[in-house]
């Protein structure tokens, strides 16, 4: 497999930022630092969950993505809409009303990201019959591939072979553009995400959707947007767009139950990324036995919890049940499965291996890593295990870490400067600067403006 490109989604605008910890308590993977006042992401132990970005009081953790005026670089632009994106208006607005302001903006297309689940269920199914290696984990959410790569690398192989529906959805309908006579030069394929980690996959890492969907919008950005459009609509709706139909299972497919439900032999759904953590570590130390299939999520409820949502998740999963109940029971609604597979290659449907990027580990040299560790353990006699978040580091251990990959020092923990300074190894004036190295020079001065203080917001 070529080399990845780590590509990351989620930014930090360092002028709004005032380092809160908030963002660096929530990280399910300890990828954040305050350095300066600031939050700083490590980016090889970032995995763009997205749970930095939903705690930010400030908003001042954002996601990098592509401006709407971008599809106006291709004469067919096409919106490749997933079913969470409906789930975000009322039940009172239509698809056809959505998707005909969709076109408004400038699609001259849209297509819907779930319409080959039928085919990726059958072809999973058939995965887990042959799979010698149980549980077979689920690729659909992307901040799970790469949580697995960076902390859980022994569980590699477990990750399924098949790409998730967004991927092969996007490739069979640009190559039936293309059966129509559109150039595929002139066709832009544009994803509505409804989070960070799917921008992050589309433009860099691990699964080459990027050869096939030419951009992202973030999902709040759009329904917004829209929302207000068909509010204040006066006059009627023209060109209703026709699109093919969905089973119910496809509807449900990003949803916390949408796969495991389908897939043969035990299968478990865990979604929300501390509960998938804890479950995987389970998994790793061989706790849970006989489990044919793991269908796991980032965000609580699936997709519909996702950080690009504007709408409650709860809210949006009971409208997409209210649909999915109104559609045929049917679930097999593609009778030309067989069609849709022979028009596409392997590279739409499966990936190739993925590569571990353990970003955990101390030391790539084993016997190197076990000294780190003992390091460790000796400073955790020291530290006073209150996990405050007051050296810039998350708790205790990471700080413990940090000081033995020569990233930061003991004297980063204000009780150890206490200490210091009680036995004259430290100076206030020296341990007052480590803390303004941390927290910015301003950190400590009277500042009633600030959150909670008495002329706040003036």
């Amino acid at each position: 497999m070529a080399k990845q490109q780590i590509y990351h989604a989620l930014k930090v605008d360092q002028d709004i930022c005032y380092g809160c910890t908030h963002c660096m308590n929530v990280c399910p993977t300890e990828a954040i630092r305050i350095n300066e006042g600031k939050a700083r992401i490590l980016k090889k132990r970032c995995v763009d969950c997205g749970e930095c970005l939903k705690v930010c009081p400030v908003d001042a953790i954002y996601v990098e993505q592509d401006d709407l005026e971008k599809i106006f670089d291709y004469e067919c632009r096409v919106a490749l809409v997933p079913a969470v994106f409906t789930g975000q208006f009322p039940t009172a607005i239509t698809e056809e009303e959505i998707f005909s302001e969709m076109k408004e903006l400038g699609f001259t297309h849209v297509f819907q990201a779930e319409f080959m689940v039928d085919m990726i269920n059958n072809l999973m199914n058939e995965q887990i019959a042959q799979n010698d290696e149980k549980p077979l984990i689920s690729t659909f959410c992307p901040a799970i591939v790469r949580l697995i790569q960076v902390k859980f690398p022994a569980l590699i192989d477990n990750i399924a072979a098949v790409k998730p529906p967004v991927d092969a959805s996007a490739a069979f309908y640009k190559k039936m553009l293309c059966k129509q006579g559109i150039p595929e030069s002139q066709i832009g394929i544009f994803y509505i995400t409804p989070c960070a980690a799917k921008i992050a996959a589309i433009k860099g890492f691990g699964q080459n959707t990027n050869e096939v969907i030419d951009g992202v919008i973030n999902m709040s950005y759009i329904s917004n947007k829209l929302y207000h459009k068909i509010k204040n609509r006066k006059d009627s709706l023209k060109d209703l767009p026709v699109l093919p139909h969905l089973s119910s299972k496809a509807v449900q497919w990003s949803l916390t139950h949408g796969e495991s439900d389908h897939m043969n032999g035990r299968s478990l759904a865990v979604d929300e990324i501390h509960n998938v953590i804890e479950f995987l570590g389970r998994l790793e130390d061989e706790e849970i036995p006989e489990l044919d299939f793991l269908e796991l999520r980032a965000c609580d409820q699936g997709c519909a919890g996702g950080a690009l949502l504007q709408g409650n998740r709860f809210l949006t999963v009971e409208r997409l049940k209210i649909r999915a109940n109104q559609l045929e029971n049917d679930d097999e609604q593609n009778d030309d499965l067989q069609e849709y597979k022979d028009i596409l290659q392997d590279k739409d449907l499966f990936i190739t291996k993925i590569d571990p990027l353990p970003a955990m580990s101390l030391d790539q040299d084993f016997n190197e890593a076990l000294k780190k560790m003992e390091r460790i353990r000796n400073l955790m006699c020291y530290l006073p295990g209150i996990d405050c978040g007051a050296c810039g580091s998350p708790n205790c251990q990471s700080l413990a870490e940090d000081i033995v990959q020569r990233k930061a020092n003991l004297s980063n923990c204000v009780f150890m400067q206490r200490m210091m300074e009680k036995n004259r190894k430290l100076s206030g004036e020296h341990a007052t600067r480590i803390i303004e190295k941390t927290w910015g020079n301003q950190r400590l001065d009277k500042d009633c403006s600030k959150k909670g203080a008495k002329n706040e917001g003036m």
